[in-house]
C-alpha cells in the first residue's frame, strides 16, 4: 500500500527509485552543464555541456576532483548580460535607518564657554603685535592657598579689559561672582579651580605703555598641585596671592619653594584686605601690623628655602615695589607708587610721587608742622605714615559706605573729584562699595608696574628657561637661537598640559614657544618624553591645525606666533601623554627634549575601577588614557588579577578623575572599589649572608647583599640633587662630602631604580682579584635591568622598593657571550635582589600626611582625639597672628586618611578645615613575614600586626597567595646554605 512507503514523519522508506529526468537536468546544472540550451541549438554547435563531456572522454574514465572553491553553481553576470556590459554589485545596507550615516560631532556640556569672542578694550590686531615683540611680553603662575582669591582677582583683570553684561540686581544682592576662569561646571559648583587655565590680557601701565600679561590661573587646593606644575614651567615669575586675614598657609609654602627651585621671581599680593575691615574690624594700626606680619613670613619662608637668607633680588618689600594690596571683590588694588600717584592727582601736589612711596611703608611718621618724615613719632598718638595716608582713607570709605546716608558718600566722594551717577546710591551695599572703591582707586596699574618691573621678559627669561630644563648639551646649535629668544630660529616649542575639546576626543596642547615663529599648518616632529636622538621610538610627525591665544572662556586664533608666547596648538595631541617638544620637520640638526615635569607631591591613593558592563571594557581602557592626558599626577596600571588601579594624589583629586572619566572619556558607567594607598618596601638591616643566584644554565652566578641607603639619600635622588650624569669628578665630590662614601663606591655607582632617578642604589663592590671586571661589565647593562625590574615590583606585594642599597660583591660571568645573554643575566639579577632582600629583615612602608587644620581654639581637643584614633599625631598648633584661627600641624598615615575629613567636621561642628598633602614614607610596625600572627576578619589589627595585615590584603587583592613563596627566589644550593646556617645556629644555641 501507498502508506507503508512512508513513515509518520512523511519520509519515503520505499524500494529504490531510478533517477527520474528532472534529477538528472538538475544534477547537470549543478555542474555546469549547457542543459536544454545546448540541445536545441539550431546550428548543432556543441554546447557547453558536449564540450566537458569531450573533456572527460579524454581525461580517462573517471570524473575529475573539484574543489568546492571552484565550484560554479550560477552564471557569472558577464555570462548573462556580455562582456560590453559594465554590472556593479551592491550589498544591502545594515546599518538602521534611526543611525545617521556621518554621525554628528557631538558637543558636550561640562564647560562654559563664550559663543562669540568678547569685546575687548584693545583690537587683536594689536594683541598680535604685542605678541610680536617679546620685550612686552610677561608670562606669570598667579598661585596661592585655597579660597584666598586667585580667581576673583582674574575676574578684576577681565572687568578691566573686557566689556562684559553687567549681572543682574538679583545675582549681585546674591554676591555672585563672575569667576571667569573657572569655565568647568563642576569648578564653578565647587567654588575652586580644578584646572590650571591661561588668560592672556592686554593691560597698561601707570605711564599709559600696553603690555601683554599671559597670567595663568591656578588651583589653590593641594591635590591639584601637578596643575601649579604644568604653569610654573611655562611662567617666567609668579605672583603669590596671600589672604591678608590668613597668612601663609601649606600651599602657600609649597609654592614658594617650588618657585625658587624653578628660579622664578616671585612677586606677592597681599589680598582680601577689606577682610581686616569688616571681617575681623581690626584698628588701621593693628591692619598695619596685621600686613606687615604677613609679609615677613613670606620672608621668613624664602629665607627657609634659601639656605636663611633671602637673596636681595627675592626680598619682599612694599617699597621695592613687588608687593600688592587688593580686595578683588571691591573691586580695587594698589601698590604704594600707585597710592602715591593718586595722592598726586587729587591734590596736584608738586612732590614726586616716587620720593612718597619710598616714605609710606615701615617706620616713618609725617610731623605736619614741619612737613617732613621722621622715624620717631613726634609725639604719642601719630600713627605711621602708611596708616595715615593709605589705612585711615580706606576705613573711611568703607564707613562711609557701609554707614552713612548716601548723601554723605556723595560729599565724600565729590571732595575727591569722583561723581557717579545718583541710581549708583540706591545699589545695595556690595555692589555699591564695589562702584565707589574701583572709581577712587583706578585702575589695575600698580599690579602691572610691579609685574613690569619685577618679572622678567620673555626674551630675557628664556635663556634661564632653556639652562634649567633642555635635555640636550648647551653648545647645541638650537640652544643658542631658543636662549636669544629668536623669532627666526629653527621652530622649537615645549608643551606642558593639554586641554580637551568639546567633544573630548581630541586635546589641545598649550605650549611655549622657544624659538622660531609657529603658524597653522606647519609640520613638526612631536617627541615625547622618552624620546633622545639615539633612540628616536618616542616620536612622530604631525601637522599643526589651528594656532590660538587662550582666554580662558573664549579663544582667539592667530596667523603666527612668534619666540617667547604661550599658545595652544591644534593636531599635535595624538602621541603626547604630558609634556612634548615640538621641532620643525626641517630642522636636521639633533634636538634634545625638555625634560618631563617634576612634580612636588607625589600619587599614593589608588582606587580600582571597571566598567559595570564588562563589554565596555574598551571604552573605559581608553577612557583611562584621555584621564592620563587630563591630570598629569594621574597613572593606572593592570594588575596580575586583571584589574584596573588608577593612582591619585587625594580623594578630591580622584572624586573629580572619577567625574570625567565617567561623563566626559569613556562615556560608560563604572564601578570603583574602596580606596586603599600604595605601599613601598624597604630593608631595616644588612643581609644576614652572602645571596646568590645562578643563571638557569648554570653558567653564570651573582652574588649581592641589601642594605639600607644612607639616611636622606632617597629623597635627594628623587629630587634630582644628583643624577648619574653629572660627571665622574663631581659626583665623586657630592658623595663624599654628603654622606662620606669612599672613592671606590662612588667609582662602582652603577644605576639608581627602579627609574633614573629611583630611591635605590646599585653599587658593583666586588673586587678586581676575585671577579673578572671585564666579564662583569660585559653583562653591566643586563644587571641593571634585573635589578630595575626587581626594584619595580618587590618580593612582598609586588610593591616598589625603597631606600634599599643592593651590592655585588662577587660574579662568575662565562666567556662565551651565548652563555651569558639578557635571558640568561636578567632574570638571574633580579632574584639575587629579591633573596638579598629578604634576607634583610625586610618591612613595609606606608605614605604619611601633612595634615594643616584651620579651627577656633574650642576645637582643639577634639581634633587631638581625632587625630589618636587614626594613628596621627600633632607636630604644632600655633595660633594666627591678629585672628581667633588656630592652625594645627599634624601627621597622619594615608591610609587611615579616608574620610577624616568628614569626622573632622563631624566633631568639630563644622569649624574645622583640613588640607592634607603627601610628606614623607614611614615604616609601618610589625614584621610583614611573621606567620604566627593571626588576622581576624572583621576585627582591627593590633599595631604590631598592621605590617603582615597591610601585606595579606594587598596580595590578595593582587590575586597572589597570602605568604611570601622562597622557593620562588631562592636557588637550591641556596636554599641548602640557608639550612646548613640554621644547623649550625641550632648548635650554638
Amino acid at each position: 500500500m501507498a502508506e507503508d512507503m512512508y513513515d509518520e514523519f512523511g519520509n519515503y522508506i520505499g524500494p529504490a527509485l531510478e533517477d527520474s529526468e528532472e534529477e538528472e537536468e538538475e544534477h547537470q546544472v549543478q555542474h555546469g552543464f549547457g542543459g536544454s540550451e545546448g540541445a536545441d541549438d539550431e546550428d548543432g554547435a556543441p554546447g557547453p555541456g558536449d564540450a566537458m563531456q569531450e573533456d572527460d572522454d579524454e581525461g580517462g574514465p573517471g570524473m575529475a576532483v573539484v574543489l568546492h572553491e571552484d565550484k560554479k553553481y550560477y552564471p557569472s553576470a558577464e555570462e548573462i548580460y556580455g562582456a560590453e556590459v559594465e554590472t556593479l554589485v551592491m550589498e544591502e545596507d545594515a546599518q538602521p535607518l534611526e543611525v545617521p550615516i556621518v554621525a554628528p560631532v557631538k558637543v558636550k556640556k561640562f564647560e562654559t564657554l563664550e559663543a562669540e569672542p568678547l569685546r575687548t578694550h584693545y583690537s587683536n590686531e594689536f594683541l598680535a603685535t604685542l605678541m610680536a615683540n617679546p620685550e612686552l611680553v610677561r608670562n606669570v603662575a598667579v598661585v596661592g592657598h585655597l579660597h584666598h582669591g586667585k580667581t576673583t582677582i582674574m575676574d578684576m583683570f577681565v572687568e578691566q579689559t573686557h566689556e562684559l553684561r553687567k549681572m543682574t540686581a538679583a545675582q549681585q544682592a546674591a554676591g555672585k561672582q563672575l569667576r571667569f576662569t573657572d569655565t568647568r561646571l563642576d569648578e564653578q559648583a565647587r567654588a575652586m579651580s580644578i584646572k590650571m587655565m591661561p588668560m592672556s590680557l592686554v593691560m597698561e601701565s601707570h605711564s599709559g605703555k600696553s603690555f601683554l600679561l599671559n597670567l595663568l590661573d591656578c588651583p589653590g587646593h593641594v591635590n591639584f598641585n601637578d596643575e601649579v606644575t604644568a604653569a610654573m614651567r611655562l611662567a617666567d615669575g609668579v605672583m603669590l596671592v596671600v589672604d591678608a586675614a590668613e597668612g601663609i598657609m601649606v600651599v602657600t609654602e609649597r609654592a614658594v619653594r617650588q618657585a625658587l627651585q624653578e628660579g622664578l621671581s616671585i612677586t606677592l599680593m597681599i589680598s582680601k584686605v577689606d577682610r581686616l575691615i569688616t571681617e575681623l574690624k581690626l584698628p588701621p594700626a593693628d591692619a598695619y601690623h596685621k600686613l606687615r606680619h604677613t609679609i615677613e613670613e613670606v620672608n621668613n619662608l624664602i629665607a627657609a628655602c634659601c639656605g636663611g637668607e633671602v637673596p636681595p633680588e627675592q626680598l619682599l618689600d612694599p617699597v621695592r615695589g613687588n608687593v600688592t594690596f587688593s580686595a578683588a571683590q571691591s573691586g580695587w588694588s594698589f601698590s604704594l607708587q600707585s597710592f602715591a600717584r593718586l595722592y598726586a592727582e587729587i591734590y596736584g601736589a608738586g612732590f614726586d610721587p616716587r620720593e612718597f612711596a619710598k616714605r609710606l611703608w615701615g617706620d616713618l611718621y609725617f610731623v605736619p608742622e614741619d612737613r617732613v618724615f621722621r622715624r620717631t613719632p613726634p609725639r604719642a598718638g601719630v600713627e605711621r605714615s602708611f596708616v595715615q595716608f593709605v589705612l585711615e582713607p580706606l576705613y573711611k570709605m568703607y564707613s562711609a559706605v557701609i554707614g552713612e546716608h548716601p548723601k554723605t558718600v556723595e560729599g565724600l566722594l565729590a571732595g575727591l573729584g569722583v561723581y557717579l551717577r545718583t541710581a549708583t546710591y540706591n545699589l545695595d551695599t556690595k555692589p555699591l562699595l564695589k562702584e565707589v572703591c574701583s572709581s577712587v582707586l583706578g585702575s589695575c596699574a600698580g599690579v602691572v608696574d610691579m609685574l613690569v618691573a619685577h618679572v622678567p621678559p620673555s626674551r630675557k627669561a628664556s635663556a634661564d628657561k632653556v639652562a634649567a630644563h633642555y635635555s640636550g648639551p648647551s653648545d647645541a646649535p638650537a640652544v643658542s637661537f631658543m636662549s636669544a629668544c629668536n623669532p627666526r630660529g629653527p621652530l622649537v616649542v615645549a608643551v606642558a598640559k593639554l586641554f580637551p575639546r568639546q567633544d573630548c576626543s581630541r586635546f589641545d596642547a598649550l605650549g611655549r614657544v622657544m624659538s622660531g615663529t609657529l603658524r597653522p599648518g606647519d609640520t613638526v616632529k612631536v617627541l615625547g618624553e622618552a624620546y633622545t636622538p639615539e633612540d628616536e621610538e618616542d616620536s612622530a610627525v604631525a601637522t599643526v591645525g589651528s594656532v590660538w591665544v587662550y582666554q580662558a572662556r573664549y579663544r582667539v586664533p592667530v596667523a603666527r606666533a612668534t619666540a617667547g608666547n604661550l599658545v595652544l596648538i591644534e593636531g599635535v595631541d595624538a602621541t603626547i601623554t604630558r609634556t612634548a617638544t615640538l621641532v620643525s620637520d626641517a630642522y636636521d640638526e639633533p634636538v634634545h627634549i625638555f625634560r618631563p615635569l617634576r612634580f612636588q607631591t607625589r600619587s599614593t591613593v589608588k582606587i580600582a575601577a571597571e566598567p559595570l558592563n564588562p563589554s565596555e571594557l574598551p571604552k573605559m581602557v581608553e577612557g583611562l588614557r584621555k584621564v592620563s592626558k587630563s591630570y598629569p599626577l594621574c597613572s593606572t596600571r593592570v594588575e596580575e588579577s586583571g584589574e584596573h588601579t588608577i593612582f591619585g594624589t587625594g580623594e578630591m583629586y580622584l572624586d573629580c578623575l572619577m567625574k570625567d572619566l565617567r561623563e566626559l572619556y569613556a562615556e560608560v558607567e563604572v564601578k570603583v572599589a574602596d580606596p586603599v594607598v600604595a605601599f613601598c618596601e624597604t630593608v631595616v638591616e644588612s643581609s644576614s649572608l652572602k645571596c646568590f643566584a645562578e643563571t638557569p644554565n648554570k653558567r653564570n652566578k651573582i652574588t649581592m647583599i641589601a642594605e639600607p641607603l644612607d639616611k636622606g639619600l632617597a629623597e635627594d635622588i628623587e629630587a634630582g640633587n644628583v643624577r648619574l650624569d653629572m660627571g665622574r669628578k663631581q659626583l665623586t665630590e657630592w658623595f663624599q662630602s654628603r654622606y662620606e662614601w669612599d672613592l671606590l663606591a662612588v667609582r662602582g655607582l652603577w644605576a639608581f631604580g627602579p627609574e633614573l632617578q629611583g630611591p635605590n642604589v646599585l653599587l658593583d663592590d666586588s673586587l678586581a682579584a676575585e671577579t673578572n671586571k671585564g666579564l662583569l661589565n660585559a653583562v653591566r647593562d643586563s644587571v641593571i635591568q634585573g635589578f630595575q625590574w626587581g626594584a619595580r615590583e618587590g618580593p612582598l606585594c609586588d610593591e616598589p622598593i625603597r631606600n634599599v642599597k643592593f651590592k655585588i660583591l662577587d660574579a662568575a660571568i662565562a666567556p662565551e657571550p651565548i652563555h651569558r645573554g639578557g635571558g640568561q643575566i636578567i632574570p638571574t639579577a633580579r632574584r639575587v635582589c629579591y633573596s638579598a632582600f629578604l634576607m634583610a629583615t625586610p618591612r613595609l612602608m606606608e605614605p604619611v600626611y601633612y595634615v594643616e587644620i584651620q579651627t577656633p581654639a574650642d576645637c582643639i581637643a577634639a581634633i587631638y582625639n581625632v587625630l589618636a584614633k587614626r594613628r596621627g599625631h600633632v607636630t604644632a598648633d600655633v595660633p594666627k597672628p591678629g585672628t581667633p584661627i588656630f592652625i594645627v600641624k599634624a601627621y597622619l598615615p594615608v591610609v587611615e586618611s579616608f574620610g577624616f575629613e568628614t569626622d573632622l567636621r563631624y566633631h568639630t561642628q563644622g569649624q574645622a578645615f583640613c588640607q592634607s598633602v603627601f610628606d614623607h614614607w614611614q615604616v609601618v610596625p610589625g614584621d610583614p613575614l611573621d606567620k604566627s600572627i593571626v588576622l581576624r576578619p572583621l576585627e582591627p589589627a593590633p599595631v604590631q600586626a598592621l605590617a603582615r595585615e597591610f601585606m595579606v590584603k594587598t596580595r590578595r587583592r593582587k590575586g597572589m597567595s597570602d605568604d611570601v613563596s622562597i622557593n620562588k627566589f631562592f636557588d637550591d644550593p641556596m636554599l641548602l646554605e640557608l639550612a646548613k646556617q640554621d644547623a649550625d645556629l641550632a648548635m650554638i644555641f
